[in-house]
């Protein structure tokens, strides 16, 4: 009965190393690009049917792939259905009347302006970016750079310049472990730093809604430009992105700044408000600070490398096996632990089977 109703465009032993950013990671047994519900439905059952575990894969990033690949199914997001309605053009008779405008000075300027986008989980984050900016959209030019899906992005409630998706994110449409589609509120979402709710349960982001802000265009490239500067000091080698989250401060009580009251002017991300400092309010410090702060900056083991550039990412200078990006991760997580006292979590993904 094996293989009996398979999906049309099923491919087996195909390497996951060039679908990921890592470039790292052996075959997947079976793998299937999906580019619409009715195909991702039909590929999930096929695997349940034959007793498969399968994974579902969007742009790549934030993973690292064992080096014996994946024993079962790769579900590959290719949907890429993106919608962008013009709010405030409405066409009356023969002339375009325009909505939500004032003037100032010697022009027009559009007030109070919300668009909603409409983005399949498939969809490049930098072309959501990239569409909203031109239209004069503003919410997410801070991610500009960053890879991958906005079904990834979502997940990971990934963010950048103290902002995150949870902020644009008006609802999200997921498949469910019974194959039922239901939309979920953004508090449903239970966002918080790099996390959601998708990363604990079994459902599958099929599509969301994003709010923009309409902003004029010098404020828009203002936090463009800002994210460019960003990416040009990201490493020239393949990596996953960031290895570890960054610390979190819980106060002037947490034990780190009580053993380190240096630290606390390295601490970001706070609330500042009623003249307290950020680090009474808690915020974040660099893991990359503390683990170059380990003298591990530079640190490789095979192919693998702690990049001097920002030592919270590993990257692959070419050949980097998974057990290599493994040793490393755990040699950073006992230097940082011996010297600092804390642990380092995770924020790269794992699939496959390791040894952790």
């Amino acid at each position: 009965m094996f293989l009996e109703s398979k999906p049309e465009n099923l491919q087996e032993n195909i390497s996951l190393a060039k679908h990921t950013t890592f470039r790292i990671g052996g075959p997947a047994r079976y793998f299937c690009a999906v580019q619409n519900e009715e195909e991702l439905i039909s590929a999930i059952r096929w695997a349940k049917d034959n007793s498969l575990p399968f994974f579902i894969l969007g742009g790549g990033s934030n993973l690292l792939v064992s080096d014996d690949g994946y024993e079962g199914l790769i579900i590959k997001m290719q949907n890429v259905n993106l919608k962008m309605p013009n709010d405030n053009v409405k066409l009356r008779g023969n002339h375009v009347a325009l909505r939500n405008v004032e003037l100032r000075g010697n022009h027009v300027a559009l007030r109070n302006v919300k668009c909603k986008i409409e983005c399949d989980a498939g969809v490049s984050f930098g072309k959501i970016i990239m569409e909203a900016s031109k239209q004069g959209y503003s919410g997410a030019e801070w991610g500009f750079g960053i890879p991958g899906t906005i079904g990834g992005a979502i997940c990971g409630n990934a963010g950048r310049l103290g902002q995150a998706m949870a902020q644009i994110v008006e609802s999200v449409t997921v498949l469910d472990e019974n194959l039922n589609i239901k939309t979920l509120s953004k508090s449903e979402c239970e966002f918080g730093y790099r996390e959601s709710r998708f990363k604990k349960t079994h459902e599958i982001i099929l599509s969301a809604t994003l709010v923009f802000a309409k902003k004029e265009q010098a404020e828009i490239d203002e936090v463009l430009n800002q994210a460019k500067e960003v990416v040009k000091h990201s490493p020239p080698y393949p990596s996953a992105g960031c290895i570890f989250k960054n610390y979190n401060v819980k106060g002037d009580s947490d034990k780190l700044l009580k053993n380190y009251p240096e630290l606390k002017e390295r601490v970001r991300g706070g609330r500042a408000e009623r003249g307290l400092s950020q680090a009474q309010l808690g915020g974040k410090l660099g893991a990359g600070f503390l683990i170059d702060q380990c003298d591990l900056a530079g640190r490789q083991i095979g192919g693998a490398k702690v990049w001097e550039g920002h030592a919270n990412y590993i990257v692959n200078v070419g050949g980097a096996k998974a057990e290599d990006v493994l040793a490393l991760i755990a040699l950073v997580k006992k230097s940082v632990k011996e010297k600092w006292g804390i642990e380092l979590e995770d924020e790269v993904r794992y699939l496959g089977n390791f040894k952790l």
